[in-house]
């Protein structure tokens, strides 16, 4: 059964040629005309198929689409041209802190992000020790968020997102964020989710990472499909065909 569908999506984006310092500017500036644009675009005729229980890793450089395609197949963008289409529920783990307040305690946010998600205050109710259980920031549960870290904000998101088994998870760079013992944690979260069903969609720049949780990988390049299969075919044709490639995912995977 396909999960995901995405046929022959293309993405552009109009950028500003030059430089503008206010809104007030750049309105002044559209209005009269005198604002030139050039197109940019982030993915060229992507097409890919998610079946249901895979877990479906994108690959490749900085700056080759990965996180536009988990936006347009999370519903947050929509696509220039072409479909994307998603049979069940979603839990997007997309942008680090996104539908979180950081002025909020995590305890409040706890309510607010899940209600972004669509969760009811009942559930959040019945699932809060969990929550608080598995993030293991009990002791933090009442200081502001713009008080915590990126890997204390991970842990938060990473169990609220994960509580309610959705069946499609998108994770963009979440695992890579947080303390060794944590990102093993989500690991296992991850694949307690995927034996009862789940199917994941995930972006990482650890090819180790990559290789140990996917079936399934597609290689992209520019805003091209450059290569779509099995896990262990793609990754190697990826550090092969690509020193540099290999060796940037390494250096950025060893700091």
């Amino acid at each position: 059964m396909k999960v995901i569908e995405v046929n022959n999506v293309t993405m552009r984006f109009n950028m500003a040629k030059e430089r503008v310092d206010n809104l007030k500017e750049f309105f002044i500036k559209k209005a009269k005309g005198a604002l030139k644009f050039e197109e940019f675009y982030a993915l060229k005729g992507v097409s890919i198929e998610v079946e249901k229980g895979d877990v479906f890793g994108l690959v490749g450089l900085n700056g080759s689409g990965k996180s536009t395609l988990l936006k347009i197949v999370a519903g947050v963008l929509k696509p220039t041209t072409g479909t994307a289409k998603v049979n069940g529920t979603i839990a997007p783990l997309i942008e680090l802190g996104a539908g979180f307040d950081m002025d909020l305690t995590a305890r409040e946010n706890i309510y607010l992000n899940g209600a972004v998600l669509g969760l009811s205050t009942k559930f959040i109710d019945s699932k809060f020790d969990e929550i608080v259980e598995f993030s293991e920031l009990r002791d933090f549960l009442d200081v502001p968020l713009k008080n915590y870290s990126s890997g204390m904000v991970a842990r938060i998101a990473f169990a609220i997102a994960t509580v309610t088994k959705p069946d499609v998870l998108i994770a963009d760079e979440i695992l890579s964020v947080g303390d060794f013992l944590f990102q093993k944690k989500c690991e296992d979260r991850m694949r307690e989710l995927m034996s009862g069903g789940t199917t994941v969609l995930i972006v990482s720049h650890s090819i180790d990472q990559i290789e140990r949780l996917c079936n399934k990988v597609a290689w992209l390049d520019h805003g091209n499909l450059k290569m779509c299969g099995p896990v262990d075919e793609v990754c190697a044709a990826y550090k092969n065909l690509d020193p540099t490639a290999a060796q940037q995912q390494a250096e950025h995977r060893n700091r």
